[in-house]
């Protein structure tokens, strides 16, 4: 099952995010096939980043809110939400 992460930065967490971004990345490399894809969500500019979109495969809810929590950005309290929805990917697969 596929869940996505919608991440909201704290109004004050791009240094936050800055000084943690090589670790986020990295944990999210090392989810190898579980990592669907993800990238951050950014303010009009298209450059300053506000928060994360990422999109996992996961067994369960919990399973997902696990590999959130492990989130360095979520350890060092960047976000002011995450909400974790189950998602149905329709189209633009890559196997399509």
């Amino acid at each position: 099952m596929y869940f996505a992460f919608i991440c909201t930065d704290k109004p004050d967490g791009l240094p936050i995010r800055k000084a943690h971004r090589p670790e986020h990345l990295a944990y999210l490399q090392g989810l190898g096939d579980a990592l669907k894809f993800a990238g951050p969500f950014t303010a009009e500019d298209g450059e300053t980043m506000t928060g994360s979109l990422v999109v996992i495969e996961a067994p369960s809810l919990a399973d997902a809110q696990a590999i959130a929590d492990k989130d360095p950005f979520a350890k060092a309290g960047l976000f002011a939400s995450v909400d974790i929805r189950p998602w149905k990917w329709s189209l633009g697969k890559p196997e399509e």
